[in-house]
């Protein structure tokens, strides 16, 4: 093994060892932020002023695209081929541009609220 190899497998090695890590960490961020909505809900609060620490749960609402409907919907080919799947953010760009309405493409689509944890350094 040359010692552009060694370098490079030796990169690799870290890489991999991040990802392992990265993937234990969204477990884990996954399990707290599980327990923190379960608290809150006990204390039937959307915000707690801890002693070192405050929690909001901002509830946002996200669209999922039914592909079918939008398909049938949007009057261009060229624009489907461009989504070729459902990406909110490039819909939310092309409804922006103009490009097509939102009253075209309002059954399209279901609004699924999603609870979003924040958790502040006081």
């Amino acid at each position: 093994m040359n010692v552009e190899d060694k370098r490079l497998d030796g990169i690799a090695e870290r890489f991999f060892e991040i990802k392992v890590l990265q993937k234990e960490l969204d477990q884990e961020l996954s399990e707290l932020r599980q327990q923190i909505l379960e608290g809150c809900k006990e204390q039937d609060s959307n915000r707690l002023e801890l002693e070192n620490y405050e929690i909001k749960l901002i509830v946002q609402q996200r669209r999922e695209y039914d592909e079918n409907r939008l398909y049938e919907t949007l009057p261009d080919l060229e624009l489907w081929r461009m989504l070729s799947k459902p990406d909110n953010s490039k819909i939310s760009s092309l409804i922006k541009l103009k490009i097509i309405s939102e009253e075209k493409i309002k059954d399209t689509y279901a609004v699924k609220n999603v609870t979003v944890v924040q958790v502040d350094k006081k």
